[in-house]
């Protein structure tokens, strides 16, 4: 059943149109309000008090997830259902944070254990070059690992990485991703080739820039060293073995990728590896344990108390009913600086879609447009128009409350301060009489503190967005698991590349001028 075709679609939008232009200050007339509106979770504080709604509205919200049978859906993907119709697959990245062994089938076969075999094979391996045991060229222990991945094969694991730099190992990690040669050159002027590590993160082990990055430095190991040393330097997670091994990766240095975990949430599978080279496997599993308990929140609690169901139904509310099209992720957390890249990814990647479940055009706005920056440098560029511009944008300010691992208490104090200050000035504004100066208000915000961002903490906020952008797609009905929108381009390029060499397929005007132009150029090189 199509949401906004259903009774309860109809009084959500009646009752929206009594609403619509109060004041959210009002709100806190209401002595219940606030208590309504926040709640305490695995050290994790959510304040969804400053919306343009009440609870009578989150209550209708609540009954309109339950009519179009959104805890089925939810169990479905936590059983192992083929909900990914388009490629016939599961999606079950909460399997890979599942601390028992319940039996999970995909088509039949119980996938608990190959999950638990690839965790030992993680633990034993991590655990070897952390302690010195792995050795590299000429006998010397690994300093430095450098994760050769793009998408979710990077943006996951380099924002946990840099999120938990408290829990941090002697290891140096890098991520290389981009295709650009100035990338590559930066990273090989920073680590010793004879104690470094690279881990090629590509289930296909064909992803272009994935591979044209680790055939580059292959090039240079091989040249220096000769082709013996790739085993001792090279590790994948990839599901081609024989590709992987051709490369000079040994096979036990070979971790698995499944088709139940789709890219952008592959930081909890071997894809993640770089994670628990990092911090450990031990925090690693502290940081599954945090999303755990946020997959147990979402699959069982009533939809007016489920964090992740709460914050779809504000991107409903502001995407369909008040045309408000994006939203502001605001780290006040240097450590977080990666989230709004990630968060991109997560939700634009995932309900980016144009088609419904029964396949057929959506008659509705879907996939909200997400951006942000960390505070307070924010404030210093783009929050003028939160504040003052014709667009309104709700925004999403996180934070963490105990930054114990630094000197300048002060500096952080000030940090909170300037976030909570930003929060209440896009709710109240300023009625100055002088128009330059006056400030609407009534600007809408979620604020999330972490009592601190440790590995459990950072767990449950991360599964909290993927749950929430798994039900905004389930209320637009569409397909939050499959991307093939980005597979156009991926070819289009292949063709593109040929033709600078020779002009072989044919393009619209403006594109064949484009690649005139750059044979030409280098041809004059």
């Amino acid at each position: 059943m199509k949401a906004f075709e259903t009774n309860s679609w109809q009084n959500i939008k009646t009752y929206f149109e009594t609403i619509k232009n109060n004041r959210i200050l009002s709100n806190f007339d209401h002595p219940e309000h606030l208590k309504t509106f926040t709640f305490d979770f695995n050290g994790i504080y959510f304040d969804f008090s400053k919306h343009r709604w009440d609870e009578k509205m989150l209550n209708l919200f609540a009954g309109l997830a339950d009519d179009i049978q959104t805890r089925q859906a939810i169990e479905a993907m936590f059983t192992g259902q083929l909900i990914n119709k388009t490629e016939q697959r599961a999606v079950l990245h909460t399997a890979l944070r599942q601390p028992d062994d319940q039996p999970i089938k995909v088509k039949g076969k119980n996938i608990i254990p190959e999950i638990r075999k690839a965790e030992e094979k993680i633990k034993s391996f991590t655990g070897k070059v952390i302690s010195g045991q792995w050795k590299g060229v000429n006998g010397k222990a690994i300093t430095d690992v450098v994760n050769i991945g793009i998408g979710g094969s990077d943006l996951g694991p380099k924002m946990v990485v840099k999120a938990l730099s408290d829990y941090r190992n002697h290891l140096n990690i890098h991520f290389l991703s981009n295709i650009d040669p100035f990338e590559l050159d930066r990273l090989l002027h920073k680590i010793n080739l004879e104690t470094t590590l690279f881990v090629i993160v590509s289930k296909s082990f064909s992803t272009q820039e994935t591979l044209t990055n680790a055939r580059k430095v292959q090039e240079i190991y091989i040249e220096q060293f000769g082709k013996n040393v790739i085993a001792k330097h090279f590790v994948t997670v990839s599901t081609q073995i024989d590709k992987a091994q051709d490369f000079g990766i040994a096979p036990e240095n070979i971790f698995p990728m499944w088709d139940w975990v789709g890219g952008r949430y592959s930081l909890w599978s071997p894809a993640g590896i770089a994670i628990p080279l990092a911090i450990g496997y031990g925090n690693y599993q502290k940081l599954k344990a945090g999303a755990y308990a946020m997959d147990k929140h979402f699959r069982i609690e009533a939809f007016h108390q489920n964090l992740p169901a709460i914050a779809a139904f504000l991107t409903i509310l502001y995407n369909n009913l008040y045309g408000f099209e994006t939203e502001a992720y605001i780290p006040y957390a240097d450590k977080l600086q990666y989230l709004p890249d990630f968060l991109q990814q997560l939700i634009m990647e995932s309900n980016g879609k144009s088609t419904t479940l029964s396949n057929e055009p959506v008659a509705w706005q879907t996939g909200n447009i997400v951006w942000g920056n960390i505070g307070t440098n924010a404030q210093h560029s783009f929050f003028q128009l939160l504040h003052q511009g014709t667009k309104i944008v709700p925004v999403n300010f996180i934070a963490e409350i105990n930054n114990k691992n630094t000197r300048f208490k002060e500096n952080h104090k000030m940090l909170l301060a300037n976030m909570i200050a930003q929060s209440e000035a896009l709710m109240i504004g300023d009625a100055n009489d002088i128009p330059y100066k006056h400030f609407e208000g009534n600007r809408p915000s979620t604020t999330i503190l972490l009592d601190e961002i440790t590995p459990e903490s950072l767990g449950s906020l991360l599964a909290y967005y993927e749950h929430k952008t798994f039900t905004e797609a389930w209320l637009w009905q569409i397909n939050a698991f499959d991307q093939f929108g980005v597979e156009l381009g991926k070819r289009l390029a292949n063709r593109i590349l040929e033709d600078f060499n020779s002009m072989t397929y044919s393009h619209d005007k403006s594109t064949k001028a484009l690649i005139t132009r750059l044979r030409e150029y280098k041809k004059s090189e």
